[in-house]
């Protein structure tokens, strides 16, 4: 992947032909910018605020409509897993791995990642400093894998609250990986609609062009055609008419940045 790449896909596979349109769409803006992109989508949301939200489509069904997302679109996917028996199984589907933020020091579920040989992508936890990433980056090391990406999501402050520390993102870099900023879930509120997360989608565009210019090398955004329909984190995806403009800001300040001398 060249830098700035993305991650970008809706936040859960709601239906098949919905998830397949998705990443058509993305597919075609990134390539009229001359972008790289992984398609993200999960096939199981195991983290959400309410026992009766939405969870996805299950690990079977979701994997099967993501190998057609590959097929079809001809592009890399990335999904997440939650338990080490899931590593093998999604590896042979998903060319990156993706560990969530709130299990992020799970010893049994990176070294699970890790043995598969791919690039696993983990999620500072919310409740983490950035150098406390040092120790997760060691169990994934120690387990025979130096393939990872490091993710910046947000940090807790206080109640239903979270706050962007953009120095987060020279620190991690520090442990010698590329580190990713997530958008989209640093602009949660978590459980602040009580059976459910809220946030503000506003904040999406200033957050990521800071994080690019504070050094990360990727951003990651969710997206969904009509955001207040979408069954998970509505109030934070990404409407996806207006990634293509956010991803062409990116990429410019990426390039003023690198065109400078000092």
């Amino acid at each position: 992947m060249t830098s700035p790449f993305f991650i970008a896909g809706p936040c859960v596979i709601e239906t098949e032909a919905l998830t397949l349109s998705i990443a058509q769409t993305l597919k075609e803006i990134c390539s009229d910018l001359g972008v790289s992109f992984l398609f993200k989508a999960s096939f199981d949301k195991a983290n959400r605020t309410s026992y009766s939200s939405f969870r996805g489509l299950g690990m079977d069904e979701g994997l099967r409509i993501l190998e057609r997302v590959k097929a079809d679109s001809d592009v890399e996917v990335i999904t997440d897993i939650h338990l080490p028996q899931q590593a093998e199984s999604v590896a042979e589907v998903a060319d990156y791995l993706q560990i969530p933020a709130f299990l992020c020091r799970q010893t049994d579920l990176l070294v699970a990642a890790a043995k598969t040989g791919k690039p696993i992508l983990v999620k500072k936890a919310q409740f983490l400093a950035p150098w406390d990433m040092k120790s997760v980056v060691q169990k994934i090391e120690e387990s025979g894998n130096k393939r990872i990406l490091l993710c910046e999501r947000g940090t807790a402050f206080g109640y239903n609250t979270l706050v962007v520390d953009m120095t987060s993102i020279p620190e991690m870099k520090k442990l010698g990986y590329p580190v990713v900023f997530d958008a989209t879930h640093s602009v949660q509120k978590p459980g602040s609609k009580g059976a459910s997360t809220g946030g503000n989608r506003d904040y999406v565009e200033p957050l990521a062009l800071a994080a690019i210019a504070a050094g990360a090398d990727a951003v990651f955004i969710e997206t969904h055609p009509e955001p207040g329909k979408a069954l998970s984190d509505s109030s934070c995806v990404l409407e996806l008419s207006d990634v293509k403009p956010l991803l062409g800001k990116i990429k410019a300040i990426n390039s003023e940045l690198k065109s400078w001398t000092f």
